[in-house]
């Protein structure tokens, strides 16, 4: 599932710091938990969409190593981020 324009645009103006800064840590996480979130209501009516739940444990996956890279290198980035995405940790 990808994001439309519009919606991907405002999650980069609000996690970045402009509108071409795409490929920074935060942005990309606030992206994946967009769609990790999205995929999550898929998967209530679709139980049995199996190749699609195998891709959102990849994204899942890589949103974890995004967040231990983010720890490591600013743990102040990683608390705001996690509270303002409300992720349970």
């Amino acid at each position: 599932m990808s994001l439309d324009k519009v919606s991907k645009e405002k999650i980069i103006l609000k996690y970045g710091f402009n509108s071409k800064n795409s490929g920074n840590t935060e942005v990309q996480i606030a992206l994946l938990t967009h769609t990790i979130n999205h995929l999550q209501d898929h998967f209530s009516l679709h139980t049995k969409d199996h190749s699609s739940r195998r891709g959102l444990l990849k994204m899942v996956s890589k949103r974890r190593k995004l967040l231990d890279y983010l720890k490591l290198k600013s743990f102040l980035k990683y608390s705001n981020l996690i509270e303002k995405l409300s992720l349970r940790r």
